[in-house]
């Protein structure tokens, strides 16, 4: 079967929803033309109607995928790196030309010197006829200010202990990076603060009831602003020893920080970052070394179908030591059921293997397909689209 015939078959389907909602309000009224309330096209979106059954959102995501080919849905689901820590801006603006990502990670670098970046990149991608980028951060508040220079002070997540505190801190973040053209955030983290030595003050404290309390507040001020917030660091960094920048580290047995992201998920949290944590000594969801990131028990039987999370999951970055070594990791996180592939380690060739996989796999395919569909999704949401 062709793109094209895939496409409008997934568009009949994906906007029947639409058509019984004017059938039903038709039927439902009296059919006197003096009396009938003509249905107005709802035409602009929030973050509040992503994960809603509305008709005319359906549409308009449906409308934008047909009219893009199987290059622009790849590149949907790869995320690149820029800023004082990522990739030279020559070679972002050259991925961006040639159609080769969807979203940039504004890693670290000066206040205005980014927001430049973000609109200098938006309009490259728009002068070529692509889609506009999603601009993401670590805007954690223990981490926003080491990552982004010139903005106001903000406390470390740690101190944060009332509900008043969590949501000005939110707000006033998400403020800023909304003043930047950022308008997804890697933040909050769901993670205990046991392990000192990468989470220590990023993390809520080590009580789950705290954790998921905080974390949710945090997540629903971030989208009240109109920023996507991230739960991470799926299944959970806070209780292992060691880095994932550095190499594996285990959860050993019971995931104890699950609660926490379960309550972001209830909640409505948009995306959620798999770590590169493996799990052992779990009868379970035990993944025999392989990171969570590439592991489909914990992706996709634990997250999506376990759980219920229907948002964008990301993976978390793929240069870190506990993947960069091993063979084919984003492919493989794609597989596991990841929607978002962040900072790969050649995106140019991660790109080309999409495709070619797409051409052969129909299961894989469809999973590219659904990808782009919920981030461009997030896209219209967010009004970038």
């Amino acid at each position: 079967m062709t793109d094209i015939k895939m496409r409008k078959i997934l568009t009949l389907i994906a906007t029947l929803p639409a058509i019984a909602y004017l059938y039903l309000n038709y039927n439902q009224s009296t059919h006197k033309e003096s009396e009938s309330t003509p249905i107005i096209p709802q035409t602009s979106f929030t973050l509040e109607d992503y994960y809603t059954n509305n008709p005319f959102l359906h549409a308009k995501v449906d409308s934008i995928m047909q009219s893009i080919d199987s290059a622009a849905l790849s590149a949907q689901v790869i995320v690149t790196v820029g800023g004082d820590s990522g990739y030279p801006a020559a070679q972002i603006e050259d991925m961006v030309k040639e159609g080769h990502v969807g979203g940039v990670l504004l890693l670290s670098g000066e206040k205005t010197q980014l927001t430049n970046l973000s609109k200098k990149y938006d309009s490259l991608s728009l002068q070529n006829g692509h889609l506009p980028l999603i601009y993401s951060a670590d805007a954690e508040p223990s981490l926003v200010n080491k990552k982004i220079k010139g903005l106001p002070k903000f406390p470390n997540t740690n101190t944060l202990k009332t509900e008043e505190q969590t949501v000005a801190t939110a707000e006033a973040i998400s403020k800023e990076l909304k003043s930047m053209g950022i308008t997804h955030n890697f933040a909050p983290i769901c993670d205990f603060s046991i392990n000192r030595s990468i989470i220590g003050n990023r993390s809520f404290g080590s009580d789950p009831d705290t954790v998921a309390k905080y974390a949710r507040i945090f997540s629903e001020a971030t989208q009240g602003m109109q920023v996507a917030a991230t739960a991470k660091h799926f299944p959970g960094h806070g209780t292992v020893k060691g880095d994932t920048h550095k190499e594996v580290v285990y959860i050993d047995g019971e995931m104890q920080e699950l609660p926490a992201f379960q309550e972001l998920i209830n909640s409505g949290v948009l995306s959620v970052m798999v770590g590169h944590i493996a799990v052992k000594n779990n009868p379970e969801f035990s993944t025999y070394g392989t990171p969570a990131s590439c592991s489909r028990r914990i992706v996709y039987d634990l997250l999506t179908m376990r759980m219920g999370f229907q948002g964008i999951i990301v993976t978390d970055a793929m240069n870190m030591g506990a993947v960069k070594n091993l063979p084919n990791a984003s492919m493989k996180a794609l597989e596991a059921g990841c929607h978002m592939i962040l900072m790969p380690a050649n995106e140019k060739q991660l790109h080309k293997k999409i495709l070619e996989r797409m051409q052969k796999d129909e299961k894989f395919k469809k999973h590219i397909w659904r990808s782009a569909y919920k981030i461009i999704r997030l896209k219209v949401c967010l009004g970038l689209l």
